[in-house]
């Protein structure tokens, strides 16, 4: 018997949507559950994969700058690096993908080959980029368990964040 393949994805958990430029007070303190959850994840030998937002110098001509004008995560910027402790995780990912959106086809494309039993996400935003992954996740692997710990993700709006929290579990994500 095959034992479990459990996958963690930390959603772009970087600086500018945390202490930057669209920074917000309960993104800090979800530091300390994420890095635990990431330590748990890697001691017990399951894979842990991040998603990094990343935009060029032409962000403001793009469709999310267009509609959301505040210039966040440029490539190689100190806002586009992960937050805090949990960047020095990234070492020891499976993977790391750059996503010019919200949610990432590339990532989706690498579960439909990595067929995982058990996905959770943590980080933010969840009612925009946690979201749209876990959407992509359930699309790529239909079999596969997606969990969302509400511990572990959050919202500059808490009742975006609680809305959403209630779409993804209307979807068939497991919320704790």
């Amino acid at each position: 018997m095959r034992s479990m393949k459990k996958l963690l994805l930390v959603i772009d958990y970087q600086n500018d949507f945390v202490s930057g430029s669209l920074g917000f007070e309960q993104a800090v303190s979800l530091e300390a559950p994420i890095c635990d959850k990431i330590e748990v994840y890697l001691k017990n030998g399951d894979d842990v994969i991040f998603t990094l937002d990343t935009h060029d110098q032409n962000y403001a001509s793009t469709q999310e700058g267009k509609k959301l004008p505040v210039p966040h995560c440029l490539k190689g910027t100190h806002g586009w690096q992960v937050y805090g402790k949990a960047e020095k995780y990234l070492s020891e990912a499976a993977a790391v993908f750059e996503k010019p959106t919200f949610g990432s086809l590339n990532l989706a494309e690498y579960l439909k080959d990595h067929p995982y039993d058990s996905i959770e996400l943590c980080g933010v935003v969840s009612n925009i980029c946690v979201i749209s992954n876990a959407v992509l996740a359930r699309a790529a692997l239909p079999e596969a368990a997606i969990v969302v710990d509400s511990r572990c993700t959050a919202s500059g709006d808490a009742a975006l964040n609680q809305k959403a929290l209630d779409v993804m579990a209307g979807l068939q994500v497991t919320v704790l």
